[in-house]
């Protein structure tokens, strides 16, 4: 058994595919092939499906059957009706204004299962978007610990010689030997958690077991169609979802209210019925005329004339709910406000963040090439330049990670201002 297991892992790692995409279509996927969206997709369709059957007492029903029996003496009544060979009957509401409360709580709740779904679809949007970005990130940043590990063995290629030729106390061989194997585990670290965030990547956009979605290269950056931070905070206030499904929960729960409130009023149903008499229930016998063929058709009244005790109850029970959803509504509208102007603020010191990683790159890489024209002068050494090389590469590390911390930034405010899938699948 275990070597079946064994097998059957081995061939899944073997069929397992590394999979380059962009951002839009990880996006798609994600939105489509998302097992929590999908949930959420189904959860709106029984919404939609509790809404049509609340329906049904507007919508007339006809019943067939029989109360054939037999009779001796007075025919009785068979479960309310008189003994009949063939029996139908027809009820529909009028006028219910109860159960037309329920109706629109129905409507409502269906219209409060979309916006769950919307928020679900931003939710794994962000996540994808963010994972997307991490990967891209450091994808990279192992490129660039490679470069920097090759440069390091150059450097200790040379220290090693001039160790060999008694320039160098041994002591440095040792500790360029450290840094090389500093080197190594960083980008084995790198690689595991770039392989990581790919495979959680494919996870998330529902591709098969042991598949990875690397980022495709040269990938615009994301952009944010936003002028300033209060047109942020419109746009934040506007586009919640979190508020909406608040709202719409309101509506619902409003019309719950109503619905209690309306068990007092008349209700009107419209009935008709038809029954196929015959003699041998005595008909003929107890009554001064028989018909074979009987029918009537009307209207049921009923007035509540004591109002239902737990109608009331249960009144004040919502009218508690509606109070607690007002008090959410109004934290959230005050907790997006803040969040967004957190954002923007946010944004503005990444991208003074990229700006400076940017320019100590330059200086970087100035020295370097200041290190390569003094070296062909002969006025330093080999080491310098490899050394000024491994900076410089520290330098590019640095610029990545503060990229991704813009990138994250973006992707923040986006989320906040709810306007992310539309602008990333653009």
């Amino acid at each position: 058994m275990q070597r079946i297991f064994l097998f059957l892992s081995c061939g899944a790692v073997l069929f397992a595919e590394v999979r380059t995409v962009t951002l839009p279509q990880v996006l798609n996927l994600a939105l489509s092939q998302n097992a929590e969206v999908t949930l959420a997709k189904l959860e709106e369709r029984k919404a939609a499906g509790a809404a049509r059957a609340a329906k049904d007492p507007f919508y007339p029903k006809v019943f067939a059957g029989s109360g054939l029996a037999y009779s001796s003496g007075f025919p009785l009544s068979i479960e309310g009706s008189a003994p009949s060979i063939l029996e139908a009957r027809s009820i529909a509401s009028v006028f219910n204004h109860e159960k037309r409360m329920l109706l629109e709580k129905a409507r409502a709740e269906e219209k409060t299962a979309g916006v769950n779904t919307a928020m679900k679809h931003d939710e794994i949007g962000y996540r994808a978007a963010v994972l997307y970005v991490e990967a891209g990130r450091l994808a990279a940043a192992v490129r660039a610990a490679r470069d920097q590990a090759a440069a390091l063995e150059r450097v200790g290629e040379s220290v090693k010689a001039r160790v060999e030729a008694g320039r160098e106390l041994p002591i440095e061989a040792r500790r360029s030997t450290l840094r090389i194997a500093q080197a190594k585990q960083r980008i084995l670290r790198l690689e595991a958690a770039q392989a990581d965030a790919e495979s959680q990547l494919a996870l998330l956009a529902g591709m098969a077991g042991g598949d990875r979605a690397r980022p495709a290269e040269q990938e615009s950056a994301i952009q944010v169609a936003l002028a300033s931070e209060a047109d942020a905070i419109v746009a934040g206030l506007q586009n919640n979802k979190e508020i909406r499904r608040l709202e719409s929960v309101m509506v619902a729960k409003g019309f719950e209210r109503k619905s209690y409130e309306a068990s007092r009023l008349p209700r009107l149903d419209l009935v008709a019925q038809y029954g196929l008499f015959s003699r041998f229930n005595n008909y003929d016998k107890f009554f001064n005329r028989f018909q074979r063929h009987n029918g009537q058709i009307g209207v049921s009244i009923q007035i509540p004339i004591l109002p239902s005790l737990a109608a009331r109850e249960q009144k004040g029970v919502v009218d508690v709910e509606l109070t607690g959803l007002r008090t959410q509504l109004n934290a959230e509208r005050g907790r997006t406000s803040v969040q967004v102007r957190k954002a923007w603020q946010d944004l503005a010191a990444q991208e003074a963040g990229v700006e400076v990683a940017n320019l100590d790159l330059q200086v970087a890489r100035e020295q370097t090439t200041l290190l390569l024209a003094l070296f062909d002068e002969g006025r330093t050494t080999q080491k310098q330049i490899e050394e000024a090389r491994f900076i410089e590469n520290e330098k590019w590390m640095a610029l990545f990670d503060a990229r991704f911390g813009l990138d994250r930034a973006r992707l923040e405010l986006l989320k906040e201002t709810g306007t992310l899938v539309a602008a990333l699948r653009n």
